[in-house]
């Protein structure tokens, strides 16, 4: 049963990337969000605890569906800390804390040295907005505002920046 269960989960994480599967977002206009910051500045507006995906458009925006609970999302953290800082002038990586009490992704994203902004998705109304099912989720937003790509799963680098690539196209 054990092994079933490994084989659905990783045919829903590797096939999509394999056959190249769209998701249903992809192409259409990404939906507005405003959410408190809990970790971090505002790359926009320093003063401000709320980040809107208005205040980011211009830049590239990589969303981060993420919880503290989430092994592969601890995993990935690293790896977009390292895209932000590589990419700051053209994206902007947010944490989108869902799945946990308030408070505890802010404490974590700061014990782990993350730069890019944490916001927190209590009443998860962006996870519904683009359809998360699963975390981590990573949904790449083009400068235009629209969706580019969504990936389940941990995302490397390289992938990221294939994803920005085709978001700054």
């Amino acid at each position: 049963m054990f092994v079933t269960a490994a084989v659905v989960i990783l045919a829903f994480l590797v096939l999509p990337r394999v056959f190249a599967v769209k998701h249903p977002l992809e192409g259409t206009n990404a939906a507005a969000w405003s959410l408190p910051l809990v970790a971090n500045v505002n790359p926009v507006d320093a003063s401000s605890k709320q980040l809107s995906l208005a205040q980011l458009q211009g830049k590239a925006v990589v969303l981060d569906f993420w919880a503290t609970w989430c092994g592969p999302c601890r995993d990935e953290a690293p790896i977009l800390e390292r895209f932000a800082r590589k990419h700051a002038a053209d994206a902007v990586v947010v944490g989108v804390n869902t799945d946990d009490e308030p408070g505890l992704g802010g404490a974590w994203a700061r014990k782990q040295g993350l730069t890019y902004p944490i916001v927190y998705d209590g009443e998860r109304s962006a996870k519904r907005a683009y359809k998360v099912t699963a975390l981590p989720t990573l949904v790449m937003v083009s400068r235009t505002g629209k969706v580019t790509a969504v990936r389940v799963g941990v995302t490397d680098e390289g992938e990221l920046d294939e994803l920005l690539a085709q978001a700054n196209k």
